[in-house]
């Protein structure tokens, strides 16, 4: 489990930040013509989803000098994030990471990214503050910061750090083909950082590649993790729901929690983020796989990622609203309150 201690924070995220721009209707990245403009990234929108479920939550990262850098470190600020060490890069030509998406029917999206040297791959050792690092229980990892150097020096320095201080290390793959030279090298790389990791928290694609060059089947990975001394592995699997593997042997199944689909992105972020807060509010882990996988189905049934993501107050009334068998007015409700306040997320 994720015990307290006696660091006074909560959760630092380390890594991919970014601008997602999210359509305002329907229609394909040819015809849309308006578009909101959301934080993004995946461990970026983890810590968002942790601080919005009460967490004292930092994120640790390089944004680009432009306005679309100011609008990650604002948008991150404004949803209560701590950004005292995301810090900007030294030469304007960097850019920040975008994503471009399109909704050519409701459920679907077809996405765009630009990401040719992003300035969250800038991230240098130097970069990472021992004493502020040490300050935490959790630091999570995003593995697609393993992709180029200096990020992946960065990183690796990070967990070193974080070992000795007793922070434990949260691995997330976050696989996105673009920015590795090679399959490859992806698995070896990811591979070296998930043997660190006292939790680790992937899909069932992106932990086959994670683990392809240390093991040779889900099982026998999990196996390698938990006796080399991980305390958890939570393996998602879309429709299926998600299995926790325990150091004692025991496996925890949840079902995934019903939906009113919009679009299907942001739900992994969701998910680890609540999965990391109901661990941290002391619930059991078949309760924390129902309260990670409700963040997500909410997270689902809005616009964007980060601003559809609940708060805590919302994800204890969709559960409520789960046991008394009247989510559709719950999820009606919340989309009349969205709109009401102008929120397109």
């Amino acid at each position: 489990m994720i015990e307290s201690t006696m660091k006074p924070r909560d959760l630092v995220c380390i890594g991919r930040s970014g601008v997602d721009l999210y359509p305002c209707s329907y229609g394909t990245l040819e015809t849309v013509r308006e578009f909101t403009r959301h934080v993004g990234g995946s461990p970026a929108n983890t810590a968002v989803q942790a601080a919005k479920l009460g967490l004292d939550t930092a994120f640790l990262g390089k944004i680009s000098q432009d306005g679309f850098g100011l609008f990650v470190r604002q948008d991150l600020e404004r949803m209560g994030v701590d950004v005292s060490h995301l810090t900007v890069v030294d030469c304007p030509e960097i850019r920040q990471s975008l994503a471009v998406m399109a909704q050519p029917v409701q459920g679907e999206i077809e996405s765009l990214f630009y990401r040719t040297m992003p300035a969250d791959l800038c991230l240098t050792m130097e970069d990472i503050n021992e004493e502020f690092l040490a300050s935490f229980r959790m630091m999570l990892i995003s593995g697609a910061s393993l992709s180029q150097s200096p990020a992946r020096e960065a990183v690796f320095h990070a967990m070193v750090l974080a070992k000795h201080h007793g922070v434990m290390i949260v691995f997330d793959p976050d696989y996105r083909q673009i920015g590795w030279k090679s399959l490859e090298e992806c698995q070896l790389y990811q591979w070296l950082a998930i043997q660190q990791a006292d939790v680790v928290c992937a899909t069932k694609e992106e932990f086959a590649i994670a683990t392809a060059s240390g093991a040779d089947s889900l099982d026998a990975a999990v196996a390698i993790l938990l006796n080399g001394g991980a305390k958890m592995v939570c393996v998602k699997d879309g429709a299926n729901g998600s299995n926790l593997y325990l150091q004692d042997g025991t496996i925890v199944h949840g079902n995934p929690m019903p939906t009113q689909l919009l679009k299907p992105l942001g739900a992994g972020d969701s998910f680890l983020g609540a999965f990391l807060a109901g661990f941290r509010r002391g619930l059991q882990p078949q309760e924390t796989l129902r309260y990670a996988a409700s963040a997500a189905s909410i997270t689902i049934s809005g616009r964007s990622c980060s601003d559809s993501m609940p708060t805590a107050t919302e994800l204890d009334s969709y559960l409520m609203a789960w046991k008394e068998d009247r989510l559709d007015q719950w999820f009606a409700q919340r989309r009349t309150r969205r709109s009401e306040t102008q929120n397109p997320a």
